[in-house]
């Protein structure tokens, strides 16, 4: 092979580690019944992948050869500890008499993998934080830093979360499918709560050198459609049309040049009005069934932006009004903080900068870069210089993300000019 030909077979390579790893891994899990071998045998198979794609040529699909090259590195990896253990010849036999690895529809007739995956991760056996960060890491392979950005926690207890999760899972032999219709409505819950994280670490990134990670947003998007062909709950519906309408902004949300762009300065005329009318038309219909929650109510507030041709005609009212019933079905610290940025859009910066202070005086989101930057705006907007660079530098301090930096940055330089 030539040399450019090589360099192309490497490219494709990470292309698909890229863009269909997790859906190698997640076929992988229901054919070899374990995560820990299920994730060795794909990073088998994507050395497999550099050694012979460049000397043999791309494969006509390269996941179907990951997964049944996978599925042999196993049974070579058994195979070889069976000399020490015995009873590792008859699993090894068993997947190598297997039939075809490739997907087959389960009795509901729902052919993916990772959707059975991500209710595994989400089985009810599991304490909560371990089904979303256990999910997390492994259908969407987010780093324990990721996850525990998306947490607010750190990423060693999410580690130690995700190590016991994966013991539970093997000492109860928790089952890989998807649970029966019956069961569905008891399980949902957690599963939008893991899509809807998912869905927040694409549309803005906890780390990185780009405000979005679109692989992650389609993803949880995507997850979001199989759940509502599945099982057509208002939640699921309110949550794929908050999903719809935020993306909708992604290519408004940064300049060309990859800065970030705040929803008050964004160019209107690229938010996607394809995903706004979808989102729309869910929401309504979410809320025209009287048993919504959280996600449908956050969905309609995405709404009211969404309807705003320009940032001054924004309807801050009502959406201060959503979020006082949000507030009440969801009463957390970031939800507050949430309603008093709309607040002081409808009411004045000191409005909103007194709820903000209150928030923070409990201690809730003291390691909340958004919380510091929120109060920063607020002090900048009332001429307190001192109070927005203190807090600007706080947020600084929290931000992982470069184009949120390098923003903070700019408000801090454009501070220190005055």
């Amino acid at each position: 092979m030539s040399e450019d030909a090589s360099g192309r077979a490497r490219a494709m390579v990470d292309a698909v580690y890229r863009t269909d790893s997790r859906r190698v891994l997640a076929t992988l899990i229901r054919i070899l019944g374990d995560f820990e071998m299920a994730e060795e045998a794909m990073h088998d198979a994507f050395a497999a992948a550099v050694e012979q794609w460049p000397r043999d040529g791309i494969p006509a699909n390269p996941s179907a050869w990951l997964i049944s090259a996978g599925r042999f590195k196993a049974i070579d990896t058994l195979r070889r500890r069976a000399r020490y253990d015995a009873s590792l010849a008859a699993v090894a036999s068993q997947f190598e008499s297997a039939a075809s690895p490739a997907p087959t529809p389960d009795d509901d007739g729902v052919d993916d993998d990772r959707l059975r995956l991500i209710f595994t991760c989400c089985h009810p056996a599991l304490p909560k934080d371990a089904q979303v960060a256990l999910t997390l890491r492994e259908v969407c392979g987010l780093t324990t830093e990721e996850i525990a950005h998306a947490f607010l926690g750190t990423p060693s207890t999410i580690a130690q979360r995700i190590v016991r999760a994966k013991t539970k899972i093997r000492a109860a032999r928790i089952p890989y499918k998807v649970p029966s219709r019956a069961d569905l409505p008891h399980r949902l819950d957690s599963v939008l709560h893991v899509v809807y994280l998912v869905f927040n670490e694409g549309y803005s990134a906890s780390s990185g050198t780009t405000v979005t990670r679109h692989d992650l947003s389609a993803e949880a998007i995507r997850l979001g459609r199989l759940l509502v062909e599945l099982l057509p709950e208002p939640e699921a519906q309110g949550l794929l049309s908050l999903m719809l309408l935020h993306e909708s902004r992604r290519f408004a949300r940064t300049s060309p040049a990859g800065e970030l762009v705040l929803l008050h300065d964004q160019d209107r005329s690229l938010w996607n009005r394809q995903q706004i009318a979808e989102g729309s038309e869910l929401v309504e219909r979410a809320l025209r069934s009287r048993r919504f929650g959280p996600y449908t109510l956050q969905a309609a507030i995405a709404a009211v932006h969404a309807g705003a041709h320009t940032a001054a005609q924004t309807d801050w009212r009502q959406i201060v009004g959503l979020y006082d019933v949000l507030v009440r079905v969801e009463p957390t610290p970031v939800v507050e903080l949430n309603r008093a940025a709309a607040v002081a859009m409808r009411d004045g910066p000191a409005a909103g900068l007194a709820l903000i202070d209150a928030i923070l005086a409990r201690g809730d989101l003291e390691d909340y870069g958004l919380a510091h930057s929120a109060r920063a705006d607020l002090c900048r907007r009332l001429g307190r210089t001192a109070e927005a660079q203190a807090s600007y530098a706080r947020a600084l301090d929290l931000t992982r993300q470069e184009p949120q930096r390098r923003f903070l940055e700019r408000r801090l330089a454009e501070l220190a000019g005055r």
